[in-house]
């Protein structure tokens, strides 16, 4: 068993009683609210608000309050948990990669078909960690529209959008993980992730985007939202290459998507039919916040 199995096996024992906890939480909260509600039907009973089930009520609603932020903080443990879990199974992943993973030899790397790629993309973004921030706390960078902080260095294994030059086109924005990053140099190494093993790009810093890291939710962190009319490089649906595109409306919930519209010539305005993007796959480079609109 490696070490990093042996991380993954602790946490999952860890996970394991941050459930239990949460649970235990639970139960004792449905106590309270039933105390709640039992005193709720006694006033309607007697149609009035005595000082004695005034006193009460208001004792029920601290400990249910109390006991919702312990269940809160077993949750927010346990998502702790798991975020650890994918980021050492991904760590495991790259060292199996990058050191020797098949047996020695000097094979190839074996390109990922396409409909598997495509079926992880989608869990990739469906499963994003959703940042809950305590009451008043502001969304850190790389939460869903927040850019990432001046200094901020991708790790090897990441996600990013990236500008490379291309045979087609003069460059275009293609989807890939990165392999690692030279402090001197202050160029990434990064590959394709549609070319695995194939494709590998050299880039300075300011042609690699870092993807989102948390989903945001419009409800309690709409600053993490990019807004409607807001000019975006997004990737295009079954594709693994990012477009200009322009907001068309927001995601009314954390699960839901953006909606987009691409530009496109072929178009008599220019512009695709809206089309679905997941948060994790709609970044503003540095050199298009500028807060043009359509």
């Amino acid at each position: 068993m490696s070490e990093h199995d042996i991380k993954i096996k602790a946490l999952l024992q860890d996970l394991h009683d941050a459930v239990c906890s949460a649970q235990e939480e639970r139960n004792f909260s449905e106590k309270n609210l039933d105390n709640i509600s039992k005193a709720h039907d006694k006033i309607e009973a007697e149609n009035k608000l005595s000082p004695y089930y005034k006193h009460k009520l208001k004792n029920f609603y601290s400990s249910a309050l109390t006991d919702a932020e312990k269940e809160c903080d077993a949750l927010k443990s346990g998502l702790e948990i798991i975020t650890k879990i994918k980021n050492l199974q991904e760590e495991k992943r790259m060292a199996m990669r990058y050191t020797g993973s098949q047996g020695g030899t000097d094979q190839p790397r074996k390109t990922m078909r396409r409909g598997v790629l495509m079926s992880m993309l989608q869990k990739s973004a469906q499963t994003l960690p959703l940042w809950i921030g305590k009451p008043g706390e502001k969304p850190p960078p790389l939460c869903g529209a927040i850019p990432p902080a001046a200094d901020y260095v991708a790790k090897p294994g990441d996600k990013v959008a990236a500008r490379v030059p291309s045979m087609e086109e003069e460059e275009q924005w293609i989807l890939a993980e990165v392999v690692s990053f030279n402090q001197l140099s202050n160029k990434y190494e990064v590959d394709d992730i549609d070319e695995e093993g194939k494709e590998c790009h050299t880039l300075s810093k300011r042609r690699v985007v870092p993807l989102p890291q948390w989903r945001a939710n419009p409800d309690t962190d709409p600053d993490a939202i990019y807004s409607k009319g807001t000019l975006v490089m997004a990737l295009y649906p079954q594709t693994t290459c990012f477009y200009r595109a322009v907001i068309c409306s927001q995601p009314k919930t954390s699960q839901d998507e953006y909606m987009v519209l691409f530009e496109d010539s072929s178009y008599p305005d220019g512009y695709s039919p809206s089309l679905p993007v997941a948060q994790r796959y709609v970044v503003v480079p540095k050199e298009m916040r500028d807060g043009r609109r359509r």
